[in-house]
C-alpha cells in the first residue's frame, strides 16, 4: 500500500479565535470549483488551501503590503497566514479555519488581496507556491507518533472521526512541514520508510516530475496521477509530486 498527500488532512491548527463569525457561514468551495474561476489568476489550490506569492519591489514595501492585507483581513473577519521574505516576497495562505477547507470567504478575501497588490503595481508569482509534507510509514502508528511529536514540538491534528486515530502532526505555528503516518501492513526493509510529499500547483506538477526524472530520478508509479506521482532518487529515496486533482 502506498499513498501520498492524503486528501483533506493537515487542516491548520485551530487558533483560539476561529473565524466563525463570517467564514464559518460561508458556502464551501471545492478545489475544482475554485480552479474553474478565471478572476483569481494570482492564486493556486494546494490541499484545502489557496496560496499566492507577490513581489513587492522592496522589503519595506512588502511589509507595508502585509499590513494592508492584515487590515483587509480584520475587516472581513477572516485571517490568512502571511509570510514576508527578504528581499521583497509576500506569501499568503488562505483557508477557512473553522472548516479546515476552502469556502467562498477565502475566494472573496483572495480577490481583495489581489486588488491591493494590483493597485500597488506588485507582480504575482503564482507558480512559485508549494506545500511540503513528510510521510512516515509505520506498523504501529501510535507507538511511533509520540517520538516525532516530541522531537519536533508539534501537535496532533484531531482525527476526522470522533475516536479515530491521530495520524497527522502539525507545527502549531503552521511554518514547518506537516508529518503524517501511513499504515504499513507488513515490514518493508527493502524500501525507505520516510518520503517527502511536494504538493505543487496543478499547472506545475507534470513539469516538476519531468525535471526530477531528467535529474536522474526514476518513476516508481504514476498509477494515481494526477493526484500524485511516486518518484525515487538514484539510491531509491522516494518523493511524491502531488496536486489537488483526481482525488474523488
Amino acid at each position: 500500500m502506498f499513498a501520498c498527500c492524503k486528501p483533506a488532512r493537515l487542516k491548520p491548527a485551530k487558533p483560539k479565535e476561529i473565524d466563525s463569525s463570517v467564514s464559518g457561514m460561508a458556502p464551501s468551495l471545492t478545489a475544482a470549483q475554485f480552479n474553474q474561476r478565471d478572476n483569481l489568476p494570482d492564486w493556486r489550490v494546494l490541499l484545502g488551501r489557496i496560496e499566492a506569492m507577490f513581489l513587492a519591489g522592496s522589503f519595506e514595501q512588502a511589509a507595508g503590503f502585509a499590513k494592508q492585507v492584515a487590515k483587509a483581513a480584520e475587516s472581513a473577519k477572516h485571517h490568512p497566514d502571511i509570510n514576508v521574505r527578504y528581499p521583497d516576497v509576500v506569501h499568503v495562505v488562505l483557508t477557512t479555519h473553522s472548516s479546515g477547507g476552502l469556502t467562498e470567504a477565502d475566494a472573496s478575501l483572495a480577490a481583495t488581496i489581489s486588488e491591493i497588490a494590483s493597485s500597488a503595481g506588485f507582480a504575482s508569482k503564482p507558480l512559485g507556491t508549494q506545500l511540503v509534507e513528510i510521510g512516515i510509514d509505520a506498523l504501529d502508528i501510535d507507538a511511533v507518533r509520540p517520538f516525532w511529536q516530541a522531537v519536533l514540538g508539534y501537535v496532533g491534528e484531531p482525527p476526522d472521526t470522533e475516536g479515530g486515530q491521530v495520524d497527522t502532526l502539525v507545527d502549531p505555528l503552521r511554518i514547518g512541514p506537516g508529518v503524517w503516518f501511513q499504515q504499513m501492513d507488513a515490514p518493508r526493509p527493502q524500501r525507505n520508510r520516510i518520503h517527502l510529499d511536494i504538493t505543487a500547483p496543478n499547472d506545475v506538477a507534470e513539469a516538476r516530475v519531468k525535471a526530477a526524472l531528467a535529474a536522474g530520478g526514476t518513476l516508481v508509479s504514476d498509477k494515481r496521477a494526477r493526484a500524485f506521482w511516486v518518484l525515487a532518487d538514484p539510491e531509491g529515496n522516494e518523493a511524491c509530486v502531488c496536486t489537488w486533482q483526481d482525488r474523488g
